[in-house]
This record gives structure tokens, sequence and C-alpha cells, in this order.
């Protein structure tokens, strides 16, 4: 194959030979720029930032709130119950003998006089319909059934009260917080927080059966 290149050669003419003879030296310096030809290529590497994305702009649904008896983190029931009026704070008021008169000796004891019923005891432990839960003392509206989960305790529990229903106190040697009725002030039982329920609130109200009178939801108007 040699030979034949050379036999090749010699027949062109000068010229030819001569670009011939460039190429083979540097293959690529025919296709270059004339300016570059003499002169190393240099190359010169520009870098622009990247910009993220915008955000979308519709915006994320939010997720739907979570608890109910039984599961504190699902609710089992669909209950909501009509738009209760709430009694004005301390708008009950009666003397400790007319509160002896309408109330039973229990209801008395705990009620005005801050005793706690036995645990797993009372009317409303692992009770489980639908309805509100009023003050056994004056009737005002206090919890709702769907905010009523199964928390182990003994005693009812709820996540949270109706708005405005509740008072919370911390006790005088500052280890619990206890919970009275807004409108009478009677004795409902004590509010913990962050115990690890699976609740929206993390709170546990932790409440006598006995401080409770319950109304079924058919009793109220559906909204």
């Amino acid at each position: 194959m040699g030979f034949d290149a050379l036999k090749l050669s010699s027949s062109l003419s000068s010229s030819t030979r001569s670009i011939l003879s460039s190429a083979t030296t540097s293959p690529f310096s025919l296709l270059a720029p004339r300016s570059l030809r003499s002169s190393p290529l240099k190359t010169r590497l520009a870098f622009r930032p990247i910009r993220p994305p915008p955000p979308p702009s519709r915006p994320v649904a939010a997720a739907a709130p979570c608890g109910g008896f039984g599961s504190p983190g699902r609710s089992r029931r669909s209950f909501r119950g009509g738009v209760v009026a709430m009694a004005a704070p301390g708008s009950v008021r009666k003397s400790e003998e007319e509160w002896q008169a309408v109330l039973s000796p229990e209801q008395f004891r705990i009620l005005r006089q801050k005793g706690t019923e036995y645990p797993g005891t009372g009317e409303y432990d692992k009770f489980s319909e639908e309805g509100v839960y009023n003050c056994a003392g004056c009737g005002t509206p206090l919890y709702r059934s769907t905010t009523k989960f199964n928390s182990g305790c003994g005693w009812p529990a709820f996540y949270e009260g109706l708005p405005g229903a509740i008072t919370s106190t911390p006790d005088p040697d500052g280890m619990r917080t206890e919970i009275t009725c807004t409108a009478c002030g009677g004795h409902l039982g004590h509010v913990f927080k962050g115990e690890g329920f699976s609740t929206p609130t993390d709170e546990r109200h932790c409440v006598n059966s006995i401080s409770l009178k319950f109304v079924p939801a058919n009793s109220y108007p559906s909204q």
C-alpha cells in the first residue's frame, strides 16, 4: 500500500502534493478557519447558573383532620352537631345550699368539692354514642362525641372541648391542670398534654362521667 501511495504522489502536481502534505501532518487544518491554522485552538467554557423551576400556582389541599372514639387517629363517626350557644363565664351562680338541692350527693362531691370517681366505674368511660356531653350541673354543652377517644385511662377522654366551654387552671401544687365548666365552675377533671396520642391536639381531657350529661345526636339539628 505504501508503494501505491508513493506512485500516486509522483503523478500529482507540486501544488497538489503540497496540500496533501500539509493535510497529512495536520488532518484538521483544512477544516479550521485560516486564522486558527497557525495557532493552537483555545476553548473557553461559559457557565450560566441554573435556576430552579417556579413553584406550582395551584395551592396544595390541606390534610383532613383525624380523631374519634376508639381510634385516636381516625374518626368513626360523622356527627358534628348543630350550633350550640355557650353560656357566659360565671353566668350560672348558686349557693352551696342551692347546689346541694339540685345535685345528687355524688355529683355534689365531684362537681362542687372537686372529688374524683373511681377509674373504670363511670357511665361514659366506654360509651360511644353520637351526641353532645353537657355539664351535669348547669347543662352547658362541653364536648362533642367526635372528640372522644379511648385513652385506656379509666375515665372518659376528649381531645378538645367546645370553644369557650372549658376553663383550665393549674392546681395549687403545680402538678396538674384542673378543668372546670366555664359557666358554673363545676369540677370536670384534669387535662394532660404531650402524652403522644395521635389526636389533633395531643391533649387528654380526663373527665369524671358524673360531671357530664349525655344528649343524643338526634336531639340537635344537623348542620
